[in-house]
């Protein structure tokens, strides 16, 4: 299956789709939920996991948190790292796999954030388990996913809808081949059930303390039609998860 390589190779394409508008899920959906869930990080301290390019954690520190981005794409780090000198936002930016963040210490984190990435980690499980570990008593672990139930999942490679064949884990390649990206590319994605998910948290004594399914802004309809379908179904989900106070 695809790994890092293929985000290597997708990343400037992926520059292009996201610097320049073309990503409306993200613009018109996603992103206006996911901040309003995370609320005021005025002086926390954040690892954005899974970062790429780093265009939501340039907004975190916008907001004025002490932010750390890591990421397992070179060539995404390199990119995020480029913007960081124009920009100048007090970014910190690793090569790092979700999975393993042994150079990261203990309770150190207020709060970590996987924007639409945990999905398409394999150890899923032990990226959460890192996340709680990082994360400070009572620090909230939040992450955006496709909703498992709605998502378009590839089975014997034909395109179905998960309402068809929703339990059970399906790894598949995803290609990404919209006319609005510069060059079509490929990345290996995982289909997963809500269950998977809050199980993992339990078992890392993440507590979930709020869900959300993002409709789209009035300003999002406006400006991308095409999120029309999702007013009535949802794109995604998002999870805020709080460590226990009695976890160090």
């Amino acid at each position: 299956m695809l790994s890092e390589k293929a985000w290597d190779e997708a990343a400037s394409s992926w520059l292009d789709f996201v610097r320049s508008g073309k990503d409306f899920h993200r613009d018109g959906l996603n992103n206006p939920a996911t901040f309003a869930l995370i609320g005021n990080v005025r002086g926390r301290i954040v690892l954005d996991m899974a970062c790429g390019e780093g265009y939501n954690t340039r907004m975190l520190a916008r907001q004025s948190a002490e932010i750390i981005g890591i990421d397992f794409s070179e060539r995404m780090i390199e990119l995020a790292k480029k913007k960081e000198e124009e920009e100048k936002l007090g970014i910190r930016y690793y090569v790092m796999d979700a999975t393993d963040l042994s150079k990261l210490p203990n309770s150190y984190f207020d709060l970590v954030t996987c924007f639409m990435s945990l999905q398409d980690i394999r150890e899923y499980r032990k990226a959460i388990s890192e996340a709680a570990r990082v994360l400070k008593s009572r620090g909230r672990f939040v992450f955006s996913i496709p909703h498992p139930c709605f998502e378009n999942i590839i089975a014997r490679g034909k395109r179905i809808n998960a309402s068809r064949r929703y339990f059970g884990e399906a790894m598949y390649v995803l290609p990404w081949d919209m006319e609005r990206l510069a060059k079509a590319f490929r990345t290996t994605t995982f289909h997963r059930t809500l269950t998977d998910y809050v199980d993992a948290l339990h078992r890392s004594r993440l507590l979930v303390s709020r869900l959300v399914e993002p409709r789209p802004t009035r300003e999002g309809l406006l400006k991308y039609p095409h999120l029309r379908r999702h007013v009535l179904t949802p794109q995604s989900i998002i999870v805020e998860s709080v460590k226990s106070a009695d976890e160090s």
